[in-house]
C-alpha cells in the first residue's frame, strides 16, 4: 500500500515539474518571438506586443496558480538572455514580471471570470483586470529599473513606462484568447462550416495585409472582418482574426511601412496602442456579446420545449399546435 501511495506522489510530482518546464519553455519561445521586432524608446529596448504575458495568464487559466514558478523561470531565462548575469535589477524584473500575471489571475478568479468568454462581463474583465490594470506592476517595475541602473534617464520615465505597459497589456489581450480557444479545441466535423471558415481566413489574411501595408490609411478595413468572425465563429473566429492582424501591424510599425511611415519611434509605439487595443476590445467584446445572445436563446428553447411537455401532459395532441418547434420556424421562414 505504501509503495501504491509513494508511486502516485511521485506521479504528481513528476506531472507538477513537467508542467512548470513547459510553461518556462513557453515563455521563453514566446519571448524569443516578441524580441524579433523590439524598438528602442528613449534608451529603453521594448516591444509593441509582448506575448510572454499573454502565455503566462493563459497557463494560469488553463493550469491553475500552482504553475508560476514556470513563469518565474522562463522570465529568468530572458533577462539572464538579454543582460548575460542575473543582476539584482534582473531579479526585480523577474519578480515583477510573475507577479503581474498572477495578479491578473487572482483579480479574474475573485471577480467570477469565466474562460469560456461566454458573456460580456468576462470580456470587460479580462480587458481590465487582466490586462490593463496588473501590467503597471511589471511596466513600473522594469522602467523604475532603468531609472535606477542609469540606462534611462528620469525625465523619460513615462514614456517609457507607457511603451513597457502597452506591450504587456496587448499581449494579454492578444495571445490569452487564443490560448483559451485552444483549450475548447476538439476535432473537426463534417458539419462544420469548412467553406466560410476558409474564405474568413482568406479574407482576413488579405484585408489585414492591405490595411496594414497601404499607404492609404486603410486600417479600418480590419473591423468588417472582426464583425464577421464574431457574428458566426465567435471567440474562435475573433481571436485568431485579432492576433493577425496585431502580429502584421508590429510587422508593419517595426518596419515603417504603410500607414506607420514616417512616423517616429514614439507615434508609431502610441499607433500600435491605440490599433491593438482597438482590435482587441472589438473582438473580445463582441464575441462575447454574440455568445452570450446564443446562450440565452438557447435557454430559451429549451424552456419552451420543457413547457410544451408539460402542455402535451395536460392537453394531449395540444403541444405541437400550440408550441411550434424551432424547425417548423426555419420553414416558414424560408
Amino acid at each position: 500500500m505504501r509503495t501504491v501511495i509513494r508511486s502516485e506522489k511521485t506521479r504528481r510530482y513528476l506531472l507538477a515539474a513537467l508542467r512548470v518546464v513547459a510553461v518556462a519553455a513557453a515563455y521563453y519561445g514566446a519571448a524569443r518571438l516578441g524580441l524579433l521586432r523590439q524598438l528602442t524608446v528613449h534608451g529603453a529596448v521594448v516591444t509593441p506586443l509582448w506575448p510572454p504575458t499573454g502565455i503566462a495568464l493563459g497557463c494560469l487559466l488553463w493550469l491553475g496558480a500552482r504553475v508560476w514558478p514556470g513563469i518565474a523561470l522562463g522570465s529568468l531565462m530572458v533577462v539572464t538572455t538579454l543582460s548575460g548575469t542575473a543582476r539584482p535589477a534582473g531579479v526585480i524584473i523577474v519578480a515583477a514580471s510573475t507577479l503581474a500575471p498572477l495578479c491578473a489571475y487572482l483579480m479574474l478568479r475573485r471577480a467570477g471570470f469565466r474562460a469560456e468568454l461566454d458573456r460580456l462581463r468576462d470580456g470587460i474583465v479580462l480587458v481590465f483586470l487582466g490586462g490593463m490594470l496588473p501590467m503597471v506592476i511589471s511596466a513600473s517595475a522594469g522602467t523604475g529599473m532603468l531609472v535606477a541602473d542609469g540606462k534611462l534617464p528620469f525625465g523619460d520615465f513615462w514614456s517609457a513606462w507607457a511603451a513597457w505597459w502597452a506591450g504587456d497589456a496587448m499581449g494579454v489581450l492578444m495571445v490569452t484568447p487564443v490560448l483559451l480557444v485552444l483549450r475548447r479545441a476538439r476535432m473537426p466535423r463534417l458539419t462544420d462550416r469548412w467553406a466560410e471558415a476558409g474564405a474568413l481566413s482568406a479574407v482576413a489574411v488579405a484585408g489585414a495585409v492591405v490595411a496594414t501595408q497601404s499607404t492609404l490609411s486603410m486600417i479600418y478595413l480590419v473591423f468588417p472582418i472582426l464583425i464577421w468572425a464574431a457574428l458566426r465563429f465567435q471567440l474562435a473566429g475573433t481571436a485568431p482574426c485579432a492576433l493577425l492582424v496585431s502580429v502584421l501591424a508590429v510587422l508593419a510599425g517595426t518596419d515603417g511601412a504603410g500607414p506607420f511611415r514616417e512616423h517616429t519611434i514614439v507615434e508609431v509605439m502610441i499607433s500600435l496602442t491605440v490599433l491593438n487595443g482597438a482590435v482587441a476590445l472589438t473582438a473580445l467584446l463582441l464575441a462575447a456579446v454574440v455568445t452570450e445572445q446564443h446562450n440565452v436563446r438557447r435557454r430559451i428553447e429549451h424552456a419552451c420545449e420543457e413547457l410544451a411537455e408539460v402542455v402535451d401532459q395536460l392537453a394531449p395532441g395540444r403541444s405541437a399546435t400550440a408550441w411550434p418547434s424551432r424547425a417548423q420556424d426555419e420553414r416558414r421562414d424560408r
